[in-house]
Order: structure tokens, then C-alpha cells, then sequence
């Protein structure tokens, strides 16, 4: 098990991250499509510590799973950027669960995901198969 880390210690590259939250706010959820074409619900909910706090992406199941006051245990979540802010994910690997502990102090002022970071585009160079050797190759 990794340590529990607190949100002014989250940065772009933050993965396999223990956050305890106490939820201060939850936005009204929204559909979205996926790449896959399957249709789901997103909301997004302002969340923190006594350190900061960072704005949560919440999908399908786990928005009605969650009220405002509650403190909240987030375990194997990650971060990324969306139009150059830092948002917190359960993911797919992770879980969300109810905690027991409270955090009676919350640093509003600490916003992380009000800061901007610089998102990067990686380049892509497509793999095409060398029919002679049998083996994929970047092209160059």
C-alpha cells in the first residue's frame, strides 16, 4: 500500500495516488461519449485536504455516491490534464469508498486546478509493418 498523499503533492505526472478528500462541491453530471461510442455520465466535484483541494472527476455510479460534507478515501487514482488543469481520477484500477476519518479543516485557497500547466502533444509516428523482416517499426 503507497502512502496517502495530500493534494498540494499532486502534480501532471501523479499516478498510483492515495488521496483522503472531504468533498466540498459536486457539479451537475453531464453525457458524454466515449471513444468507443458507449454513452456516459461525468460530473466534476471540488475536493481537498488541509493542503489544497483539486477538482475530482466523478463517472456513472460513482456521482451518486458521493454528498458534500463527506470525506472520501481514494486509492490507485491518478491525475491529468484537461485544457491545462489538473483533475483527479478513480479510474478504472482505483476506488472511491466512504471514510470514516474527517478532515475538519480545508485549504480553499490552494486551488491546483486552477493552475495552468503547458499540455504537450505527443508527437505520433505510426508503426507500418516492414514485410521483409516480419516486424513492426516506426517509420521515419
Amino acid at each position: 500500500m503507497s502512502e496517502v498523499k495530500k493534494i498540494e503533492e499532486l502534480n501532471p505526472a501523479s499516478r498510483g495516488v492515495d488521496v483522503l478528500v472531504k468533498i466540498l462541491e459536486v457539479n451537475p453530471s453531464r453525457e458524454v461519449s466515449t471513444r468507443d461510442g458507449s454513452s456516459h455520465s461525468v460530473a466534476e466535484a471540488l475536493v481537498g485536504d488541509e493542503t489544497g483541494c483539486v477538482l475530482l472527476s466523478l463517472w456513472d455510479d460513482d456521482i451518486q455516491r458521493v454528498k458534500v460534507g463527506q470525506t472520501v478515501s481514494i486509492k490507485n487514482g491518478y491525475v491529468t490534464l484537461f485544457r491545462g488543469s489538473i483533475r483527479l481520477n478513480v479510474g478504472r484500477y482505483g476506488t472511491l469508498e466512504l471514510a470514516t476519518e474527517d478532515i475538519p479543516q480545508v485549504n480553499m485557497d490552494n486551488n491546483i486546478s486552477n493552475r495552468s500547466y503547458d499540455q504537450q502533444v505527443p508527437k505520433f509516428r505510426p508503426l507500418y509493418r516492414d514485410d521483409y523482416k516480419g516486424k513492426f517499426r516506426r517509420r521515419r
